[in-house]
């Protein structure tokens, strides 16, 4: 079985927030420290919003959070939502689909698999993938400081465009 880059992604993205649970990051700053697309990860991240797993804010202080401490969001519900389609096989959804019908002995085995695997995410929580200090987060330990607020400009001092000659000039 191969999990979905969205299901990946839906990980990940919880991983980061529960690194550091009161402060807020945002969509682009997760995107650049996994290195994966923004795009992708705003569908991410409106999915784990509306399943409640984390708080989304606008505008300009705005960004994402865990809505709930790292041990209540579990595994294999996360999985569970993220990836489509859960059969092992095209027969498991459709009995036509297999020319061996009710005599596949490979059915019941990929079932069980499937159901062990769902099972040991279901022993899991968030909190077991991030811990304190381990290998997750030694590697986000330089995290990005918090976004400082706008200064406003002096309308006395209106900014000058440069030159070539002034940017030359500067290097000097």
């Amino acid at each position: 079985m191969r999990l979905t880059s969205f299901t990946d992604y839906s990980l990940r993205v919880l991983m980061y927030l529960a690194l550091d649970p009161e402060r807020t990051a945002t969509v682009a700053e997760i995107a650049d420290a996994y290195g994966i697309s923004r795009l992708h990860l705003n569908k991410v991240v409106l999915e784990l919003g509306q399943a409640g797993d984390i708080e989304t804010s606008r505008g300009r202080n705005g960004g994402i959070r865990l809505a709930k401490p790292a041990n209540a969001i579990n595994l294999a519900d996360v999985v569970r939502r993220a990836e489509p389609d859960m059969e092992l096989a095209p027969c498991f959804g459709n009995a036509r689909a297999c020319v061996l019908g009710r005599c596949c002995l490979l059915q019941g085995v990929l079932q069980r698999a499937n159901h062990a695997f769902v099972a040991e995410l279901a022993r899991h929580t968030l909190a077991d993938l991030v811990g304190s200090g381990g290998p997750t987060a030694s590697t986000f330990l330089t995290r990005p400081p918090e976004r400082p607020t706008a200064r406003p400009r002096s309308r006395a001092t209106p900014r000058r465009k440069s030159t070539g000659a002034a940017r030359a000039a500067a290097k000097a």
